[in-house]
């Protein structure tokens, strides 16, 4: 696998490593990438998540934490300099007779967290896969990952978490109230863990370790990639891209859906007729969205016999593991 380095060592935006996912994806032709990267203390969202739902914006703006929204799915994620986050890119090659787009998704998450496993293990850490996307020490997350494709490869992005501060982290997702931040912090230590105390190694023996483990040959980046990172990174940091739209609404629907993720749809109705949904949670988004799935609920009663002749029988294409009965349920219980 290669290791994608960059010419010069110096600190760049959360954005510019997303834009340069997608410039490895794009634009080389290479079978696997791999990369690490540090930020600034920053906070990052799932493409599919609403930003008021999930980030404390008065606490980032006081303790000067960007925000950023991502592509891929999943859930809410602060990163700074004292963890490390890693970026897995690779071509989509079918076997014979191909394969179904979410079979792929799973076959790529699973061999992408046992490589991380199984380079953890090599340390002598107890780590193991857990849920839809975590990696986990004992009974505690030290990495949480997410993916999304584009056309012809696919992008698995991740957290490791080998040491972080710990208040930021939950102010940052939390309200600001000092009871709550110290109960927050209390809560979030005892479900993460930090790799640090797991091992001996410092932050920059580690990745070094990662890199050696995982990766037998780098490729550089010239200065003339570099711009089109650059290019490619102006998309994040649009303000509409960042914030979104909340679209009008008239029934809000909440329910978490095991394997699958936390869901809340907004649906906008007249006599009962769905006009438009808008759907925001932490799930893993593998299809069009809008054309696959939500632009089939306009103009249809939200009645379940209704529902149920809208919808196509393979909701599982577009959001992975969910379906169809599910959905329905999720929009009419």
């Amino acid at each position: 696998m290669r290791y994608i380095q960059l010419p010069a060592d110096e600190k760049r935006r959360l954005s510019f490593y997303l834009a340069m996912e997608e410039f490895v994806a794009r634009y080389l032709d290479e079978p696997e990438c791999f990369f690490m990267w540090q930020v600034e203390p920053s906070v990052i969202f799932g493409r599919n998540q609403l930003i008021e739902n999930e980030v404390n914006m008065d606490y980032c703006r006081r303790h000067a934490i960007q925000v950023y929204r991502r592509k891929s799915g999943g859930g809410c994620v602060y990163a700074d300099m004292k963890n490390v986050m890693f970026s897995y890119v690779t071509k989509e090659r079918p076997g014979e007779g191909g394969f179904r787009q979410d079979s792929n998704v799973g076959f790529l998450f699973n061999r992408y967290l046992m490589m991380i496993i199984q380079m953890l293990q090599r340390l002598g850490v107890d780590a193991r896969a857990s849920g839809r996307n975590d990696v986990l020490v004992g009974n505690r997350k030290v990495s949480g990952n997410a993916f999304y494709r584009l056309p012809g490869c696919s992008i698995v992005h991740g957290t490791m978490l080998y040491d972080t501060d710990m208040l930021n982290m939950v102010g940052a997702i939390t309200p600001t109230d000092a009871k709550l931040l110290t109960k927050g912090v209390q809560s979030v230590r005892q479900r993460v863990c930090l790799l640090k105390d797991y091992i001996t190694l410092t932050l920059p023996e580690f990745k070094a370790f990662v890199h050696d483990i995982l990766c037998d040959k780098d490729l550089m980046l010239t200065a003339a990639d570099i711009r089109r990172i650059e290019e490619i990174e102006q998309e994040y940091l649009l303000p509409e891209f960042i914030y979104g739209n909340n679209p009008r609404y008239t029934v809000v629907k909440h329910r978490r859906i095991e394997g699958v993720g936390e869901f809340e749809a907004r649906i906008e109705l007249k006599n009962n007729v769905i006009k438009g949904v808008n759907l925001v949670g932490d799930y893993f988004l593998i299809g069009e969205l809008d054309s696959q799935l939500l632009d089939k609920l306009k103009n249809v009663p939200l009645e379940r016999e209704a529902l149920s002749f809208a919808l196509p029988d393979r909701i599982d294409d577009v959001i992975l593991n969910l379906y169809k009965e599910d959905f329905i349920d999720l929009l009419t219980l």
